[in-house]
């Protein structure tokens, strides 16, 4: 499905970062493999927050490069193959998205699921993988953070919100975050919002991180505030400070137990 000229279905920046923090962004591109065509989609929703998350790459780079913190991404678009999704989940290959639907996708035969997991979700998280499972070996702590965005409006109803915290069964780094973000008086920053676990969008976490029993969290920024350079400096900078500060909370809080 993807020609060799297109390159691997994965990228890894900074293999060796110093920081425990490994980072992935599982809808970090739109891009198409050229076999699969455009699915039947306009260029507008190839464009649009259904084909990737708009801004969430630039922030994981930035967040890669001020923490020096290993990156893992993924190539392809997320109408292809969501990778934040089991290939047993009707979702990981969807018909429709949001208001949009995929005719390409109409239909999948088992076969065609198959080839797309294997090609796609497989290499990506094989690699995710081989990235803690070489960190832990080595006697170093790894903490899990995905990178994502959420449109502004859904289903034709707004969100105001700006950043989202999320987390499945385990809460400690999710917790300790929210906590620096209040001491830091941050306005717009939700627990597990715009969605929560019940909504499965917490795979990566629990494949990854509740699985080895490492701290983990997803984050959810605003697209519109990260369409940009300037926001996605803006915002990788600001998270950056959450996340230290919350992981220093996290250590005080593991010290006290």
């Amino acid at each position: 499905m993807i020609d060799a000229s297109e390159g691997s279905a994965f990228s890894i920046a900074r293999p060796d970062g110093a920081s425990s923090i490994v980072l992935v962004c599982e809808h970090a591109s739109n891009r198409m493999p050229r076999s699969i065509g455009d699915l039947g989609l306009d260029e507008a929703a190839l464009e649009s927050h259904i084909a990737w998350d708009i801004g969430a790459a630039g922030v994981a780079e930035i967040l890669s490069e001020t923490l020096d913190a290993v990156l893992v991404s993924q190539r392809f678009s997320r109408v292809v193959y969501d990778c934040n999704r089991p290939p047993e989940a009707p979702d990981a290959y969807p018909e429709k998205s949001e208001i949009y639907p995929v005719p390409g996708n109409a239909g999948l035969s088992k076969a065609d699921r198959a080839r797309r997991a294997n090609e796609l979700y497989h290499p990506f998280h094989d690699a995710i993988d081989c990235v803690i499972n070489e960190r832990i070996a080595a006697g170093r702590e790894v903490v899990l953070v995905t990178v994502h965005s959420f449109t502004p409006v859904y289903f034709g109803a707004r969100r105001e919100g700006e950043l989202g915290i999320l987390h499945d069964a385990d809460r400690r780094l999710a917790d300790a975050m929210l906590e620096a973000a209040r001491e830091a008086e941050l306005d717009g920053v939700s627990r597990n919002y715009p969605y929560g676990p019940e909504d499965g969008v917490t795979h990566t976490l629990k494949r990854h991180g509740l699985a080895r029993g490492i701290p983990n969290v997803m984050l959810e920024i605003r697209n519109d505030l990260i369409s940009g350079a300037p926001g996605q400096s803006d915002w990788g900078l600001r998270i950056a400070g959450l996340l230290m500060s919350g992981l220093a909370g996290l250590k005080a809080n593991e010290a006290r137990a």
